[in-house]
């Protein structure tokens, strides 16, 4: 199958041939003589145990040229998506260290409810525009979601300190064929291109009375302004159609080549890829939209992703298949991979967005702990840099030390493919493959000069939709000369295709290894989950992983269920289940390890909590075994116990 997002549109800048070196460092603002000690603080901004609304969710967050920060968050009067909202923001003028008090610079009247702030930043006026919804719900729609909302913008030119009069500009959207009735702006914050154009993401729907969720056409667009913001014109809409992923909340980035990339929220709840599109006319236009596995799976949530220098992208997001986690990392591809990461918090984390500081202060905006899944108690602003970011492994006075080089591959013509390629000097080299995921991928293997690297075996199967995926095949030390990466098709992938498409290898060169977490968790609707018989959904029992748990009487054996992993590489793994502890439970759950010498059945009793996660779950090991890489090796339970039997989730360790 070919990807419908070209590697050259997608990456938009790495020539035909090999691209040797990292991109250019900037010379920031900030002094780069020294490397600076890891900095990070945190001050909470709204907290709904002290301050007088419900709830505060949805955030935005500007830095303006001047460095002051606006933050910005839906006030809620219920704890409900469509209720009375005022937009309150808060002024920082000494990088974030003290913030004035709350200001209802939208404030509901007779229950508006103003949604979505998003705010667009004009570097050379200074001028900051602030967009944002007014949501309204047909009479006789009774959940949280509204019908429809139009689209308003009011700005300031002394750095937020006051407001101007609101411009309605819902009727740029009036040309669109597809029965929109919703328009979400962002939220966060869109961007000003270098060519001074001022560029934001629109999220728009059908109305929902009476209209099936499958029927409601999610999609997004894009305005822009090339007077500095005295007119909005519409841009171009990301394409729908059957086979593509939903499109929603969204941020922008300009890549160095001048193309723009949608990283976009493609579902609510579970855990997903995220949702991408290209422009190369600044907004006039969309790709194809297909999804991008380079940051993981996590929950269906707004995420911060922003430019952070010439040659660094930053994203945050809670990374967990719930709203847990909170983490930010870092990119030296434009957003292709992600390096290095750190959590800034391990609780309860919802919406982020982020910015930066003229010294190179990072800036997160997020919200944090509370009861619910979908709302937060608290909206935080922290501050860091980049060196408590990476943990001293890049800093602007240095750099991250890296170099690159890239060879294009593409899809094999035969069953079994060598790609060739040249190493210019002898030395410790990371391999990373990037490739194409669809439902009929085939499973792999792969080699390296003959020979088997840590990651010997890839499934291409897709996980709720196509897209492009990132692995790290191994780290080695290479020759000067010519070397070849073979690939192999070694059967069906657990999508039982064959099809294969790959991208590009790229040889890495640094100091510091890269965050990479050696684990496979198959979840109970994930990739890889195979049931027999009837197993009822439930979440009324906490400590499960991701969105759900499976639960079956006790009973003769019949109803089943499997987790059958990927494993990338022969070796020991270590092998983990998480469940819900409870007393009526089975206290004799059988988990028979299915592995290389063998089966291993294994009794838990799980009326007893095992050791919680951050990433959500309770997880109890079985044990360390022998697997051969590849999709042979499975985890098995059944309901021949003496309790109630839950079918949560398990992990595959790889140990050293």
């Amino acid at each position: 199958m070919t990807p419908p997002i070209s590697r050259r549109t997608f990456t938009a800048g790495l020539a035909a041939g090999v691209v040797a070196g990292s991109l250019p460092q900037t010379a920031w603002a900030a002094s780069r003589a020294e490397v600076a000690p890891p900095e990070f603080a945190e001050t909470v901004l709204w907290d709904n145990t002290v301050d007088p609304l419900a709830n505060y969710h949805v955030h935005a967050l500007a830095v303006l040229p001047d460095d002051t920060i606006l933050a910005c968050t839906e006030g809620r009067h219920e704890v409900c998506d469509a209720g009375p909202h005022d937009l309150l923001i808060r002024r920082s003028i000494d990088g974030g260290r003290s913030w004035a008090p709350s200001v209802a610079v939208v404030p509901s009247v007779n229950g508006q409810s103003w949604a979505n702030p998003a705010f667009v930043v004009d570097n050379s006026t200074g001028e900051v525009f602030l967009f944002h919804g007014l949501c309204v719900r047909l009479p006789q729609n009774t959940s949280c979601s509204s019908d429809s909302s139009t689209v308003h913008v009011i700005s300031s030119t002394d750095s937020g300190a006051t407001w101007g009069e609101a411009r309605n500009l819902t009727a740029l959207f009036d040309h669109f064929p597809h029965n929109w009735a919703m328009h979400g702006p962002g939220p966060g914050h869109g961007i000003q291109l270098t060519s001074g154009r001022l560029l934001l993401t629109v999220g728009h729907r059908t109305i929902i009375t009476g209209v099936p969720a499958a029927e409601r056409r999610y999609g997004v667009s894009s305005i822009y302004s090339d007077d500095h913001g005295r007119t909005w014109r519409s841009g171009g809409e990301v394409p729908l159609g059957p086979g593509l992923p939903h499109m929603g909340e969204a941020r922008l980035v300009e890549r160095a080549d001048g193309s723009v990339i949608l990283n976009s929220r493609p579902g609510s709840g579970n855990d997903w890829p995220r949702g991408v599109a290209i422009s190369t006319d600044g907004g006039l236009s969309w790709s194809r939209p297909t999804l991008d596995f380079g940051a993981g799976l996590f929950n269906g949530v707004d995420t911060g992703f922003i430019r952070y220098t010439d040659d660094r992208v930053l994203f945050s997001r809670p990374d967990a298949p719930m709203r847990r986690n909170m983490t930010v990392s870092v990119s030296y591809d434009e957003g292709d991979s992600f390096r290095y990461s750190r959590v800034v918090h391990s609780g309860r984390s919802y919406y982020s967005d982020l910015g930066r500081l003229s010294d190179g202060t990072i800036v997160l905006l997020y919200g944090r702990d509370g009861d619910l899944d979908g709302f937060p108690r608290s909206v935080a602003v922290a501050r860091f840099n980049l060196e408590w970011l990476t943990q001293g492994r890049d800093s602007l006075a240095t750099g991250p030390a890296l170099t690159t080089q890239t060879f294009p591959l593409g899809p094999p013509p035969t069953d079994t493919i060598e790609y060739p390629f040249t190493v210019s000097r002898d030395d410790q080299y990371e391999l990373w493959l990037r490739y194409y995921r669809t439902s009929d991928g085939a499973l792999v293997t792969v080699a390296i000069d003959g020979q088997a690297p840590r990651t010997a075996a890839v499934d291409l199967t897709s996980f709720r939709g196509d897209g492009h995926d990132v692995v790290l095949i191994d780290t080695r030390r290479l020759t000067v000369g010519r070397h070849t990466l073979r690939m192999t098709l070694a059967g069906a992938g657990r999508g039982s295709g064959k099809a294969m498409s790959f991208e590009h290898l790229s040889l890495v060169t640094a100091p510091a290894k890269p965050d990479v977490r050696e684990e496979i968790t198959v979840d109970n609707d994930g990739l890889g989950f195979e049931v027999v018989g009837d197993w009822n959904s439930a979440r009324s029992i906490a400590g499960y992983y991701g969105f759900n748990y499976l639960t079956h009487p006790k009973g003769t054996g019949a109803n089943l269920v499997r987790f059958r992993p990927a494993l990338p590489g022969d070796g020991r793994y270590e092998v983990l289940v998480s469940y819900t502890a409870d007393p009526n439970r089975a206290s004799n759950a059988k988990y028979a390890v299915h592995h290389a010498t063998g089966t291993t059945t294994v009794t838990v009793n799980q009326r007893l909590r095992a050791t919680p996660d951050d990433r959500t779950g309770e997880w109890k090991s079985l044990g360390v075994f022998t697997f051969k890489a590849g999709i042979a090796g499975y985890v098995q339970l059944t309901d021949a116990a003496d309790g109630f039997v839950i079918a949560d989730a398990v992990r595959f360790r790889r140990q050293p």
